[in-house]
C-alpha cells in the first residue's frame, strides 16, 4: 500500500488531529516547498486524472491567483498538462489562444478587453499568466505548445452576449469548404439576428420582458440553428476530410454553445418562478460542456488545468442567497463528476483573513481557523471525501463569516469535504482587479 493510500484510509479522532498529520504547508515563494507539496497533491490523485479543477474561494484574491499560476507552471513542466480553462467566456478566449500561439495581435493590451469576460483580462495575474504561456510556446524546445480556453458561456450576471460571435465563426467554417451553402445560412441567420444591444440589455435578467429570447426572430433563430447543426453532421465525413477533424469539432462545439445561448435566452424572457434557478443551472452545463470538449481536443497531447469559483467546480450543489430566496442548482463539477469519474479531481480554497476583501479574523472552531492556526503561510490537505474522520464534528462546523465588501467570497461548509477532493488554504489574499474592489 502506497503511502498516501495509507493516509487515505487512517481514522482520526478529531479534526485538529487530521490537520496536523495531514496538513503540508508551503510557499509560492518557495520553489523547494511548493514543488514538493504539488507533488504529494498529484501522487494521490493518480495518473487517471484528465482534468484537475482549481477553485478560487472569491474572485479577485490575488494570491489566489498566483497560487493558480504556479500550480499550472508546475503542471506543465513536470506533469504533462498543456491547457488551462478559465471562468471566462468560451468565444472571446479564442483571441487570446491566438495571441498565447505568438499569431494575431502583438501586445496582451489588444486582447485584455476583447479576450476575457468579466473583466479579467485586467487582472495582473491573468496577464502574468497569459506572458508566461506565450514565452513558454515561443521556445522551440517546447514540443507541446499549451493551449489557453475560456469555458464559460458567453453570458454575465446581469447581462449575456447575443449569439451573433458563435454563429458566425460556424458559418466562417461552413463557407471556407462550401461558399454556396455558408452564403446560404448566412443570409437567413443574419436577417434574423437583429442588433447585438438587443440581445445584451442588462434589465433582462431581472426583467423578462426586457429580453428578446421569445420574439419571432428569436424563434424563427433557434430553428435556423438546429438546421446548421443537422447540416454539419449529417456532412461530417465530407467537412473533416475538407478540412481536419480538430476544426470540425470546434465547429459543432460553437453551433452547440449558440443552440445553448439561444436556449438560454429564451429561458431568460419566460415567466417562471424558478427562472433565476434555471438560468444558473443552464450556465454551469453549458461550462461541463465546454469543459469536456477541451479535454477531448487535448487528449494525446496533455491534460486540462480548470480555474473558476469554488461554486461552479465542487462536486455538490451549489448554493446563492439571492435576497430573501436561497437559490440551489448543480453547478458544472457536479456535471463532470457524472461524465468523467475518476478522470475528474478538485482542489478547493479557502482564506484565513483578508481585510482588503472585507474578510475579518474566522471565528473559532470554523474551518478556516482550525487550518489556519497550524503552520502556513499556505497548505494543502486532503479531505478523503470525510472518510476516516469524525462525521459527527464535521456536521457540527460551525460556518464563518462571510464579506460585506466582496460579494463574491464563499466560506467553507461541512460539504466541502465531498466537493472537494484537497482544500489549498491560504493565511490571506490581497485584491487583483485592475482597479477599485468591485469595479
Amino acid at each position: 500500500m502506497s503511502k498516501e493510500s495509507k493516509e487515505a484510509s487512517a481514522t482520526h479522532a478529531t479534526l485538529d488531529d487530521w490537520i496536523a498529520r495531514e496538513a503540508t504547508p508551503f510557499s509560492v515563494d518557495s520553489p523547494r516547498t511548493f514543488n514538493a507539496a504539488v507533488e504529494k497533491v498529484i501522487a494521490s490523485l493518480g495518473d487517471s486524472v484528465e482534468l484537475l479543477g482549481f477553485g478560487e474561494a472569491l474572485h479577485g484574491g490575488k494570491d489566489i491567483l498566483i497560487l493558480r499560476n504556479r500550480l499550472f507552471q508546475r503542471l506543465v513542466e513536470a506533469h504533462g498538462y498543456s491547457a488551462i480553462a478559465i471562468e471566462s467566456s468560451f468565444p472571446r478566449a479564442h483571441i487570446v489562444n491566438e495571441y498565447v500561439a505568438g499569431r494575431g495581435p502583438a501586445s496582451y493590451e489588444a486582447v485584455q478587453d476583447t479576450g476575457f469576460s468579466h473583466g479579467f483580462g485586467k487582472l495582473d495575474a491573468n496577464r502574468e499568466l497569459v506572458e508566461w504561456m506565450r514565452a513558454f510556446n515561443a521556445d522551440p524546445s517546447h514540443r507541446v505548445k499549451l493551449q489557453f480556453y475560456g469555458f464559460d458561456s458567453p453570458t454575465e450576471m446581469m447581462g449575456s452576449d447575443g449569439p451573433c460571435q458563435v454563429l458566425h465563426f460556424v458559418l466562417d467554417y461552413l463557407a471556407s469548404i462550401d461558399s454556396a451553402s455558408g452564403q446560404e445560412y448566412r443570409q437567413r441567420i443574419d436577417s434574423l439576428l437583429g442588433q447585438d444591444s438587443d440581445w445584451e440589455n442588462p434589465a433582462a435578467m431581472m426583467d423578462p420582458t426586457k429580453s428578446i429570447g421569445l420574439s419571432p426572430a428569436a424563434t424563427a433563430l433557434r430553428i435556423e440553428t438546429e438546421e446548421l447543426i443537422s447540416e454539419l453532421r449529417v456532412r461530417r465525413p465530407e467537412l473533416v476530410a475538407k478540412s481536419d477533424e480538430s476544426r470540425y469539432l470546434e465547429a459543432m462545439q460553437y453551433a452547440s454553445v449558440a443552440r445553448q445561448l439561444l436556449n438560454y435566452h429564451a429561458a431568460l424572457a419566460g415567466k417562471s418562478s424558478e427562472r433565476i434557478v434555471e438560468l444558473l443551472g443552464m450556465r454551469d452545463a453549458l461550462m461541463a460542456d465546454n469543459l469536456a470538449y477541451m479535454v477531448s481536443r487535448e487528449r494525446g497531447r496533455g491534460k486540462v488545468l480548470a480555474f473558476a469559483h469554488n461554486s461552479h467546480l465542487q462536486r455538490g450543489k451549489a448554493q446563492w442567497q439571492l435576497g430573501t430566496n436561497l437559490l440551489t442548482w448543480w453547478p458544472a463539477g457536479a456535471h463532470l463528476n457524472e461524465m468523467f469519474g475518476p478522470h475528474y479531481a478538485v482542489i478547493g480554497s479557502a482564506v484565513g483573513v483578508s481585510d482588503v476583501n472585507g474578510i475579518g479574523q474566522p471565528e473559532a472552531g470554523t474551518l478556516e481557523a482550525r487550518l489556519t492556526a497550524v503552520p502556513g503561510p499556505a497548505r494543502f490537505i486532503p479531505t478523503h471525501k470525510g472518510q476516516g474522520l469524525p462525521t459527527s464534528e464535521i456536521a457540527a462546523l460551525p460556518t464563518r463569516s462571510g464579506s460585506m465588501k466582496n460579494p463574491s467570497y464563499f466560506a467553507l461548509t461541512p460539504q466541502s469535504f465531498t466537493d472537494f477532493d484537497w482544500l489549498a488554504v491560504l493565511d490571506t489574499t490581497a485584491y487583483d482587479r485592475g482597479g477599485p474592489l468591485l469595479q
